[in-house]
């Protein structure tokens, strides 16, 4: 198998996500892994490089014609110099941001690179840029057309999915329908299998009231939509247990008899996934027709510039990103040679047919 080709995007130029880049990209033999490409400047990189202190050797690329496989190449999306005021949101963090995602996306899109590693941005510098998004999610989801997503945070054997992501509180329950549900568990249960390889996923769902509802006793929903989509699941031969009260199912430890967790919002999922996983847990948008993966932080504004960003879960962003491409192309690679197979015995069938028929 070829090497898998992985674009960057810098994020938020202000925050610390050059730094993270730069602290897991300087190890060498990531590089013999997969060929890098940064999407952002030069310039921009050599200041950063400044402040983080590492002897970085970067190559100036165009794609497709002149890159070189076993150094990280940068990708230069603007040649202007531009100002940057770490620690701080604003409009031209927000610009740059967005024409390194937009460059990026394109080369994905046409197939120049393979997986996308997206380092933070900041929802106030990408809105004083006029990102009409949320963020990198539903952007990607337009852009390859395609809005069932699932937002999926990954450490080693604990995936923890979320059914609605962010969005207000007080909306949560009225956007937990059966067809959302539904659609939630389907990629969940498609990603398990063929991305992350697990020929039999178990999915625990969790309820969304205190104690699941206590039957009925605090709230309705456990009764009314999640169980009978439970039931629906399991005829449809995808094995989802529940709904769990989310305290008990963390505390006690079960979490870790099941390859997927679906929260049925936000911090129900996050918190305690990033309890037990900060700094080592990878954002990862399930149900995509691309691979996409991000750091479980943010931009981090307070430590930008400090050279104190820990890049643990920059790296696992890029090995993550690497595993569900290999994966991918696992998963294509049998289907066409079942394909083939299929069709050779469907050759051989009607050939026995012909001679029968000739006798």
């Amino acid at each position: 198998m070829s090497k898998i080709r992985v674009g960057i995007t810098i994020g938020d130029m202000n925050g610390i996500g050059l730094e993270v880049i730069l602290k897991t990209l300087v190890d060498e033999r990531i590089s013999d892994l997969c060929t890098l490409f940064i999407y952002g400047s030069s310039k921009v990189v050599s200041y950063h490089k400044n402040i983080v202190g590492v002897d970085f050797k970067f190559h100036p690329a165009k794609l497709p014609e002149r890159y070189v496989e076993n150094k990280v190449n940068v990708i230069n999306c603007w040649n202007e110099n531009v100002n940057i005021t770490l620690g701080r949101a604003t409009d031209l963090g927000g610009k740059y941001a967005y024409r390194s995602l937009e460059m990026a996306t394109n080369d994905l899109k046409d197939g120049l690179i393979d997986a996308l590693v997206t380092a933070p941005i900041n929802k106030e510098a990408m809105n004083l840029a006029g990102f009409p998004y949320p963020g990198h999610t539903e952007y990607l989801a337009e852009k390859f057309g395609n809005g069932a997503n699932l937002m999926l945070m990954v450490n080693d054997s604990l995936r923890v999915g979320v059914a609605t992501a962010h969005i207000p509180l007080e909306k949560v329950a009225s956007s937990l329908t059966h067809q959302l549900l539904v659609e939630k568990i389907q990629i969940f249960y498609r990603s398990l299998k063929v991305d992350f390889g697990i020929e039999q996923p178990t999915i625990a769902i969790l309820g969304l009231n205190p104690h699941a509802s206590d039957n009925g006793v605090i709230g309705n929903e456990e009764q009314k939509i999640i169980r009978p989509v439970i039931a629906e699941m399991k005829e449809n031969g995808i094995m989802a247990v529940g709904p769990y009260p989310a305290d008990g199912f963390f505390g006690s430890g079960l979490f870790r008899k099941f390859d997927g967790i679906l929260a049925m919002y936000h911090d129900q999922g996050l918190v305690p996934f990033k309890t037990l996983s900060f700094n080592a847990g990878v954002n990862y948008t399930a149900g995509l027709s691309v691979v996409r993966t991000s750091p479980d932080h943010g931009t981090a504004y307070d430590l930008a510039g400090k050279n104190e960003a820990d890049p643990s879960s920059f790296r696992q962003a890029i090995f993550a990103a690497l595993d569900i491409a290999r994966n991918r192309k696992l998963d294509a690679e049998m289907r066409a040679n079942a394909l083939v197979r299929r069709a050779d015995k469907l050759e051989q069938v009607e050939e026995t047919i012909a001679f029968d028929e000739d006798i």
